[in-house]
Order: structure tokens, then C-alpha cells, then sequence
């Protein structure tokens, strides 16, 4: 682990660099080969008769741009819902929060009239609302208190429900099948950078929130008590995380659709390199997040070449063997 400020910093401008050298290689990496040279003059001068100019411009860039966002969002969603359940396997696929945004996007593809990708935004964060809503219901104790445990089943149980009604809405019209067939698997191709622009105000709004409640969370991970005795309120500091949550993860899905894994892995990796502390943690997500979303696509693409691979399956083969080992640890304290 890092120690001391200066080595923090150093850290994060590490990871700065790995994540724009992932981006770099992102935009250079497929079926087309781009020389740095057309990567330059694509952005500085660009020529709409060159291919490599129409491909970055058009393919790898909001490719590139999508993964880096999707991949920041999710591990600090992942790294707060931990830090909210107080449990270390919780991420918001696997706590039902992707699945239920997926579900409702489903709705909006299969019987409402939302034909457009920027019309899922809003169905998306509405299912990640009620996919929150019902895990902490499920979950709750008597008291109040939330037991990782059964949070963790509730996530579960959840994430179960909706993917089943999901699946059987999608056999019923095969031809939303085929829409919504990429955002099942979780993929950043395709995307274009209008997409984005409606989904600024809220990665702006969650991150304005983490950076007022950084010092929050730092309490509130030494439990309900010690928060009151600081003056705080817990359960407005709950809240407000869990909709910093809802708004990364529901406007993940809505962009690249279901990419399992990134908020399980990275905050571990954050913890390890940068320890507990917010300040730290939250940034860290962000550049590993992005980083290890932007590899994964790079290797979805030249895994079996000419076909792709869809990312939330390169996320998955990774994180899978890991949430095993969490489990096994976690069984073994």
C-alpha cells in the first residue's frame, strides 16, 4: 500500500498515465490499422476522404470515450456500494442494480414507444431505482440495519428476477431481441458521442456529490453510531451515496449495457494501492475503472479477429475467478 501523500499522488499520476495510454492504444487497436501520424492529424486536421480519419473519428473515439466513462462510473459506484453495505462483494451487478436498468430498458424497447438510445437513459435509471429500492427492502433487519449477508442474497435474488423478465419479454418479440442483444452482453461498439451529451448532467451531479461527501463516507464506514456522534445523519448520507449509486450505475447501463465486474474489481485494487480513505479511493476508481474497461475492450477486439467479443464477456472471464476468491476469503474470516 501507499504511504504518505506524496506517494498517493504519485500513484494517482500513474494511473493517470495508464489510462491514457489505454485510451491511446484503444484508438489504435482493431481491424483498421491507425499509424500515430493519422492519429495526429485525424484530431488536428481532420480529412473526411482518409479511412483511418472516418474510423477514429466516427468508431474508436466514442468507443475510446464511452469505455473510459463507463468503466470510472461503475468502479465508484462499486467502491460506494461497499462502502454503503459495508460488505466487499457487493458491485452494482451484483447487487441488482444493473439488471433491474437492463429490465427496464427491455420495457421501453419491447412495449413503449422508446425507440431511441437516449430514451433508455431515463428507463434505465428508473429500474436502477427500483432494483436498489427492493434490495434494501428484502434486506433490511428489524432495526433497520442491513446484514451483508442479506444484502448480498437480496442482490441476488434481484438480480435473478429481473434478467428472468427480461429474457422472457425478449422471447416473446425477437425482434427487440436483436436491439437490445449487445446491451445484454454489454458492448461499447457501436455508440456514438451524442449519447453522452443528455448523460453529462448526471456523471456532473454524482460527481459533485462525491466530492461533498467524501468526509462522509470515510465516517460512515466506522458505523451508524460513531457518524451520529460527529454530528452527522446517517441515513441523509445513505441517501445521498445511494443515489450517487443509482446515477452512475443506471446511466452505465443506459451507454454499454450489462458490464458485470468492474465495480467488484477495481475497488479492491484501489483499497490495496491507495487504502480507505475517499480522497484517494474514489480517484483511484476512476482511473483503474477506465483503464481496465478500455484494456478489456482492446482485447474483446483482437481476441478472434474479424469478430468482436462483447466486453461484458471479457469482464466477467476476469472477474469471476476473483468474486470466487472474495467468496472464499470471506467464508474463511
Amino acid at each position: 500500500m501507499l504511504s504518505g501523500q506524496a506517494a498517493k499522488g504519485t500513484g494517482l499520476c500513474m494511473g493517470g498515465i495508464l489510462m491514457l495510454t489505454a485510451f491511446i492504444a484503444s484508438l489504435m487497436s482493431g481491424p483498421t490499422d491507425i499509424p500515430p501520424a493519422a492519429l495526429l492529424t485525424s484530431l488536428s486536421d481532420y480529412d473526411p476522404t482518409q479511412v483511418a480519419h472516418i474510423v477514429l473519428r466516427t468508431e474508436r473515439l466514442p468507443r475510446a470515450v464511452i469505455a473510459a466513462l463507463v468503466g470510472a462510473s461503475l468502479a465508484i459506484a462499486g467502491a460506494l456500494m461497499q462502502t454503503l453495505t459495508r460488505n466487499p462483494l457487493a458491485s452494482p451487478g451484483i447487487l441488482g442494480i444493473n439488471a433491474g436498468a437492463m429490465f427496464f430498458v427491455v420495457i421501453a424497447v419491447s412495449l413503449l414507444p422508446l425507440h431511441t438510445p437516449a430514451s433508455y437513459v431515463w428507463a434505465a435509471l428508473l429500474g436502477a431505482l427500483v432494483a436498489a429500492g427492493l434490495v434494501v427492502i428484502l434486506s433490511r433487519g428489524r432495526q433497520g440495519e442491513l446484514p451483508p449477508l442479506r444484502v448480498l442474497l437480496a442482490g441476488v435474488a434481484v438480480t435473478a428476477m429481473f434478467v428472468s423478465f427480461s429474457q422472457g419479454l425478449l422471447i416473446l418479440d425477437q425482434q427487440s431481441f436483436e436491439s437490445v442483444l449487445y446491451w445484454l452482453a454489454g458492448s461499447v461498439a457501436g455508440r456514438e458521442l451524442s449519447l453522452v451529451a443528455p448523460l453529462l448532467p448526471l456523471f456532473g451531479l454524482a460527481l459533485l456529490l462525491c466530492g461533498l461527501l467524501v468526509r462522509h463516507a470515510n465516517a460512515l464506514m466506522l458505523g451508524d453510531d460513531m457518524v451520529a456522534g460527529l454530528g452527522m445523519r446517517a441515513g441523509t448520507i445513505k441517501l445521498l451515496l445511494g443515489l450517487v449509486v443509482i446515477l452512475l450505475a443506471g446511466s452505465s447501463v443506459a451507454l454499454a449495457g450489462m458490464i458485470g465486474f468492474v465495480g467488484l474489481i477495481v475497488p479492491h485494487m484501489a483499497r490495496g494501492l491507495f487504502g480507505v480513505d475517499h480522497r484517494w479511493l474514489l480517484p483511484a476508481c476512476a482511473l483503474l475503472g477506465a483503464s481496465l474497461l478500455l484494456l478489456a475492450d482492446i482485447a474483446s477486439r483482437v481476441l478472434m479477429p474479424p469478430q468482436e467479443v462483447p466486453v461484458g464477456v471479457m469482464t466477467a472471464l476476469i472477474g469471476t475467478p476473483f468474486f470466487i476468491y472474495l467468496a472464499r476469503r470471506q467464508q474463511a474470516q
